[in-house]
C-alpha cells in the first residue's frame, strides 16, 4: 500500500490494485459477523469479550419498540454472528476473507513440509492404534488428541502473529500476507480434522 508521504491513488484505476478487486468485492457482499456485534474486526478477541457484545446486541433488540418479525431477523442475525466469530479457526476464517484473502477453494496450499509430516503421524498414528490391546486403545487415542491440540494451539498463535503483523499499518494487508495466513489456516483446518476424527472414535478414518 502507498505511504502518507506518497500522492494518493485511485484503486480503482491503478493497477497496482487489481489483483484485490475480485477479492474487494467478495468481501463486500460477506456478512460481517464483527459489525453485527458491534466488536472491532480483529483476530484477538477473547471468548469473554464476545459474549458481553452478543449480550448487549441482544437486549438492545429485545428492548426495541420493533414488530416481532423485526426483532426475531435480527436476533437470528446476531447469533449467527457469534457462531462465526467465538470459534477461533471459524473467526480466523471469517476475517481473511473479509480482508480479501483467499477462500479455501482458491488457495489449497499448506506451509512447507507440512503434508509430509502429517503423512507420517498419520503412518506412526494408525500403527500404534491398531497394534494396541482393546484396554489400551483409548489411551492411545487420548495421547494423539493431546498431540493434536497442541499442534492446534500453535497454528491458532501462528495465525494471530500473522494477523497482527499483516494488519498493524492499519493498511489493507498484501497479497501475499492473506495467502500466507490461509495456508496455516489449511494447516488448522487439517488439525481440527483429526482432532474430530480421535475425538468421535472414528480411528478407522485417521
Amino acid at each position: 500500500m502507498v505511504s502518507p508521504q506518497t500522492r494518493r491513488v485511485n484503486p480503482d484505476r491503478d493497477s497496482r490494485f487489481r489483483h484485490l478487486e475480485p477479492a474487494r468485492g467478495y468481501a463486500q457482499a460477506m456478512f460481517d459477523p464483527f459489525a453485527s456485534l458491534g466488536l472491532e474486526r480483529r483476530f484477538d478477541l477473547d471468548a469473554a469479550a464476545i459474549q458481553r457484545a452478543f449480550a448487549v446486541r441482544s437486549a438492545d433488540v429485545h428492548a426495541r419498540d420493533a414488530s416481532e418479525d423485526e426483532r426475531d431477523s435480527t436476533l437470528s442475525e446476531i447469533n449467527r454472528a457469534k457462531a462465526l466469530i467465538e470459534h477461533p479457526e471459524s473467526r480466523a476464517d471469517t476475517l481473511l476473507l473479509l480482508l480479501g484473502g483467499p477462500t479455501r477453494e482458491t488457495e489449497r496450499s499448506l506451509p512447507d513440509g507440512f503434508l509430509q509430516e502429517m503423512m507420517e503421524v498419520r503412518q506412526t498414528m494408525e500403527e500404534e492404534i491398531e497394534a494396541a490391546s482393546e484396554s489400551d486403545a483409548r489411551a492411545v487415542s487420548d495421547k494423539w488428541e493431546v498431540w493434536a491440540e497442541a499442534r492446534r494451539a500453535g497454528h491458532e498463535a501462528r495465525v494471530a502473529a500473522m494477523f497482527r503483523e499483516g494488519c498493524s499499518s492499519g493498511d489493507q494487508p498484501s497479497r501475499a500476507a492473506l495467502r500466507a495466513i490461509r495456508r496455516e489456516l489449511n494447516a488448522w483446518r487439517y488439525i481440527e480434522r483429526m482432532i474430530e476424527q480421535l475425538d468421535g472414535g472414528r480411528s478407522g478414518g485417521l
